[in-house]
Order: structure tokens, then sequence, then C-alpha cells
């Protein structure tokens, strides 16, 4: 056995009879001991998926941006030695807390993490101080390829991606989260009809709208890309847009009073789902570059559209074979409908649009 080791601080534990551990490693060591299995070869010959280098940038930027109030998730790994465990006491919890040493000549394999140790690697080049924070490591000790292919999928299968719309809810640094949020506080339709943890509306929900979508129409209606800021007054312009909008559409009035059921308006009504309220957004952008007056007169004429799906005109735009849909062009050409009963010109691109659609 080698007499030079990588020592930490760790917990010992158990898991489905296995022992593994958990420890505080600085981060400046992740490149030097962690190995990525980046070879080109084939996948049922890897434990992991190869690198996707474009996820790497946004970990740094995050991690660079946010310094001083950044969180990241532990990294796990299988080590393909044998290692030694030091308890701190004979017995009680002492057994568990102790001192782990892994040889350094030991393969240590990350089985998920990968791409938080690639962009670790790029932080601590350009900010060295950060190399002495550290990241929790949970250690198993390696079993061959076909385990550590199994504990790969494990991992990812059970992880659950949260949803847009508590990401949003959650989410304290992006601008365009705050503004969603600031909708449905200061729009009176939204504050009430609003899902605002899931991404989607079950149809027993007595809500109209979900956090995500309202975020992305918003976006929309103020031309906003990621990192852009938002003053008050597009802030405050954006809610009068949406109270605007709201007061012309009778159904929602009527949910918002429960004089009708959500579930309702969304097995028989287009405006009841997403693609319209982002067909709404990319409309207002061009609108609110108006006098509020004109624009205002213009969404008087929402209340004179034909929302049924039963509508014809709505299949191949907000709808294919009868299912709403959410897709890019099914936005495009459901604001081309909107925009043509409201007398809107439509752009060039739109007109490119509605050229393939009568084809």
């Amino acid at each position: 056995m080698s007499d030079f080791f990588h020592s930490f601080p760790a917990v010992r534990g158990m898991q489905a009879g296995r022992p593994c551990y958990i420890a505080m490693c600085p981060m400046r060591l992740i490149p030097k001991i962690f190995v990525f299995d980046e070879d080109e070869v084939p996948a049922e010959l890897r434990a992991q998926r190869t690198l996707n280098r474009a996820r790497i940038p946004e970990i740094v930027s995050y991690l660079l941006d946010n310094s001083g109030d950044y969180t990241l998730s532990a990294i796990t790994a299988s080590v393909d030695a044998k290692v030694k465990f030091e308890p701190s006491a004979d017995t009680g919890l002492g057994q568990s807390l102790g001192l782990l040493s892994i040889p350094m000549e030991a393969r240590i394999l990350i089985n998920d993490g990968q791409h938080r140790r690639a962009a670790i690697e790029h932080v601590i080049h350009e900010n060295p101080e950060l190399g002495y924070d550290n990241i929790p490591v949970l250690f198993f000790i390696d079993e061959g390829l076909e385990r550590s292919q199994q504990m790969f999928a494990d991992l990812n299968k059970h992880a659950v991606r949260p949803s847009d719309s508590i990401s949003t809810l959650y989410d304290r640094r992006d601008s365009l989260s705050e503004l969603a949020r600031t909708m449905v506080k200061d729009v009176s339709a939204f504050s009430r009809l609003t899902e605002m943890e899931k991404s989607s509306i079950s149809n027993r929900s007595t809500k109209l709208f979900t956090l995500s979508a309202i975020k992305n129409a918003s976006k929309a209606l103020l031309s906003k890309g990621k990192d852009d800021p938002i003053d008050s007054y597009e802030t405050g312009l954006a809610a009068t847009f949406w109270d605007e909008v709201a007061n012309n559409m009778p159904d929602w009035q009527l949910a918002l009073n429960k004089k009708v059921a959500t579930a309702e308006l969304r097995e028989q009504f287009v405006h009841a789902h997403a693609v319209m309220l982002q067909a709404m957004g990319v409309i207002g952008a061009d609108l609110i570059a108006r006098p509020k007056s004109v624009w205002a007169n213009i969404l008087k004429g929402l209340q004179n559209i034909d929302w049924a799906r039963a509508n014809p005109e709505w299949e191949g735009r907000a709808m294919h074979h009868g299912r709403i849909s959410k897709a890019r062009s099914s936005v495009v050409l459901t604001g081309n409908y909107i925009k043509l009963q409201l007398d809107i010109p439509l752009s060039p691109t739109e007109q490119e649009y509605e050229e393939s659609l009568k084809k």
C-alpha cells in the first residue's frame, strides 16, 4: 500500500451494505485528484456521458459573479483503491467521524459532478481565492465499470429538475424572475389565478396561468435578454399592459370572480393557454412603444375575438390536430391572427409565417 495519501476529515456511513464517506474537499484540489473519463471510447465502455462543454461557461460565470454567495452541490466519486478510515472514537458518534485517507496513486472517478469539476478548474485559475473554499464529496469504493455505470444511471434517473415556475419563484438573482413575481403581485388577474410552483396546470386546478408563462410573456413584452436590467418604469409599464389585457378578456374576469371554472376555460378556449399569453407579449412589445391611450384602445378589440377552440382559424396556429401547441411557430401564428383581428399590420417575418401556413 502507498505511503502517500490524500487525507480528508470525513463522515462514514453505509448505503446498500457498502461503506461510503462524505468529506469537505478544498476546491483547489478538485482538478488535481478527480479524474473525468473523457477518452473518446464507446459509451458502453465509459462510466459517464461525455462532457458537454457548452454547460461549463455558465457554471463558471455563476461562481465568479457570485463568489461571496454561491451554492455548489456535492460531487459523487468512486475510488479504485483500498482506503483507510481512522475514527475519532471507538464508541458512539465518534465511530462515524474521522480521517479518510486515499492513496495518491488511486484513480478517483467522478460519477456525478463532472461539469462542476471542469468549471472549478477554470474558476480557480481566474480567482485563486476560491480554491480555498470547499465542496462536499461523496466517496464510494469502486467495484468496477458496471457498478460505476449503474451509479451514474441511478443518480441521474432519480434527479428531478425543478419546474421553471418554482425556479422563477425562488431565483433572487434573475431580473426576469423578479419581473414575473412582481407581475403576479401587481396584476389582479395574475395575483389570484397563477400556479406558482408547476409549469403545467392540472385539470382540477383553479389556476389559469403559470408563473413561468408570465415570465416568458413579460420577457417578450419588454424585449429583454437573460441578464438585461429591468428598471421600475419598465416593470410598471408591463403591469399596466397586462392589466389592460385582462380587463378586455371577459372570461378571465369571470374566472377571477369565480363565476366560471378555470378547467372549463382551458377545455374550451385558446386564451386560457400559455401560447396566447406569449403571443400577447410579442404583440405588446410593439404596442407599448406607442402612447398608452393608443394601445389601450387597440386592446379593446380583444373582446371581439372568437377565442373558442372550435373556431377553425386556430387550427395550424394555436392548435395542431386539436391539441394546443407552444412551439415558436405556434406563438407567431397565434399572434398573427390576434394582430389581424386588431388591425395591426404584420412584420415581414410574420408575413412569411402566414405564407407558409397558407401553403
